[in-house]
């Protein structure tokens, strides 16, 4: 059986179990080993942050110490510079962004053109067969008139005494 203790603040239990270990005292967290490496880190200005990355502002600081003085008519100019550069940039991604909506409104302009032709021609042809419809049922109206007309006269030259025709076998009885 192996009993284990996490720190001085914990207690083994007879169980062979990690779980049965139990706090003594209190619930305190203890950071001293992170502050401890948190200190050895900051006394350390040549320090590689991580991944290759070495603190920035150290190397902007040692590249202005070593840059020579500059006039306030080169630092002047400096600005100018970069403000046109800035505004030149600035023109060529807005006259993008006006050429893309530009074209996004061509696109849309024309979908809505197609969608109102093809509403259009579906109305019409809506139209056209409710028209075709309607006909359809004035034929069958004036059928179904012609074929009572024609019953009507059958059974004027039948004998009167033979009314209906007999029912054919399996009929309902």
């Amino acid at each position: 059986r192996l009993d284990i203790a996490l720190g001085p603040r914990y207690e083994a239990g007879e169980s062979s179990s990690a779980a049965a270990a139990r706090q003594a005292g209190g619930f305190r967290t203890d950071y001293g080993f992170i502050a401890a490496v948190d200190r050895e880190i900051m006394h350390d200005p040549e320090r590689e942050v991580g991944y290759g990355i070495t603190d920035s502002w150290d190397e902007i600081v040692e590249t202005l110490q070593g840059a020579p003085d500059s006039t306030d008519t080169e630092l002047g100019r400096y600005v100018r510079e970069f403000e046109t550069r800035f505004r030149q940039d600035m023109d060529v991604i807005y006259t993008r962004l006006d050429d893309e909506q530009t074209e996004r409104q061509t696109v849309i302009s024309e979908l809505l053109r197609l969608d109102h032709r093809r509403s259009t021609e579906t109305s019409e042809s809506r139209t056209a067969l409710q028209g075709q419809i309607t006909a359809l049922q004035g034929q069958v109206t004036a059928l179904q008139a012609q074929v009572g007309i024609l019953q009507g006269q059958q059974g004027l030259a039948r004998d009167p005494t033979h009314p209906e025709p007999p029912e054919e076998a399996g009929g309902s009885a």
